[in-house]
């Protein structure tokens, strides 16, 4: 037993050897919809406190209600943790002068950290008149915010091709975006394209992967489908006939995940940023695998 488990070791430090203390992660959440949910969203921020991530980040509704939850979460979690915690903050069913006063609100309350985002809508002929850009431009006027937006190595479901999301994000940090995070992809070629893509426009940010282990086939399925995500066909063959048996798939996801990390760690990515879904033992076995 014990020259096994030496063997095992082994394998798994030498694995690792090349991430340990190079790498970096970060971690989103939702807000909690009842108390049942809100437990086990802080057993996921208690878990994954332990591997020190560089910043947490909470989700944004449109309504009031999410809204409020979001600055209560924020402001919680980072009492409670010490770790930055990052707000996310939408356009969508507000005003430029009440985004004023929210990032006013934030700023004053030592919120400092803001993932800038256009926001999306269930109506389906909704007509946005602020985006992102205009919410880091926004921002920027009121303080020195710390700032995260998205962009889409496979591009936005409205963007018209890959020219148009390089140009949108380049406007985005030249107007004072630190950072960009990427919608969750499979296709690690797509992501190294687009990051050479943003170096030779000279978007000087760091380009943060997205990754989010796949929990529920079926449910991954219905998150691609909204947002343009491409499942490579070697996915659905892994998948096939496990809809009934989530242990078996959580365990493919977490391969899967520790994969993409390996891969994209050494073509020089040291940041990572993991979609939860408010679960912490998939993500916190990755991590603690890789050395996170």
């Amino acid at each position: 037993m014990n020259v096994f488990f030496e063997y095992h070791r082994d394998i798994i430090n030498q694995k690792i050897e090349n991430l340990r203390n190079t790498v970096k992660c970060s971690f989103e959440f939702f807000p909690p919809k009842n108390v049942i949910a809100e437990e086990k969203l802080w057993c996921s921020v208690k878990k994954l406190s332990k591997l020190k991530p560089n910043f947490f980040s909470i989700t944004y509704g449109a309504n009031s209600g999410e809204r409020e939850k979001t600055y209560n979460f924020v402001k919680k979690i980072h009492k409670t943790t010490g770790i930055l915690t990052s707000a996310h903050l939408t356009c969508v069913d507000s005003t430029p002068v009440e985004l004023k006063k929210i990032a006013k609100h934030y700023w004053d309350n030592n919120i400092t950290s803001i993932v800038a985002l256009r926001g999306d809508t269930l109506e389906k002929h909704y007509k946005h008149k602020m985006y992102a850009l205009d919410l880091v431009i926004l921002l920027k006027k009121i303080a020195n915010f710390d700032i995260s937006v998205a962009t889409y190595p496979e591009l936005h479901p409205e963007s018209q091709n890959m020219t148009c999301e390089i140009i949108n994000l380049k406007k985005k940090v030249d107007a004072g975006a630190n950072r960009a995070i990427t919608q969750f992809f499979f296709n690690i070629h797509n992501y190294l394209y687009f990051r050479d893509n943003c170096i030779k426009n000279k978007i000087n940010v760091e380009i943060i992967p997205g990754i989010l282990p796949v929990l529920n086939f079926k449910q991954l399925k219905k998150f691609a489908a909204m947002t343009n995500v491409h499942i490579p066909k070697w996915m659905f063959e892994l998948f096939n006939g496990l809809d009934n048996d989530i242990m078996t798939e959580k365990i493919i996801g977490a391969s899967i995940a520790i994969d993409m990390v390996k891969k994209l760690s050494s073509e020089g990515v040291k940041n990572f940023h993991f979609y939860t879904l408010n679960e912490s033992d998939i993500t916190y076995s990755i991590c603690h695998l890789l050395g996170l």
